[in-house]
């Protein structure tokens, strides 16, 4: 079976100059440059989601237990 996730082609009109740039920073080619700018457009979402939670969970962790290192 193919465990692959679902693939979407799409056709996009977009500046020559930032898609060369941005696969010269990503060091990737056109498709992996744009997942990767699509991973951190959703990152950011999330970090934006998390940080208006900021100082309204309620969390009873004990620091001492915590900080506790097991044998590895």
């Amino acid at each position: 079976m193919n465990k692959e996730p679902p693939v979407r082609r799409v056709t996009a009109n977009l500046p020559a100059k930032l898609l060369k740039e941005a696969c010269q920073v990503s060091g990737g080619g056109i498709t992996e440059t744009l997942v990767e700018g699509l991973t951190l457009v959703k990152r950011r979402a999330a970090a934006g989601k998390a940080a208006k939670l900021r100082g309204r969970l309620k969390l009873a962790i004990d620091l001492e237990t915590s900080r506790e290192r097991t044998g590895r």
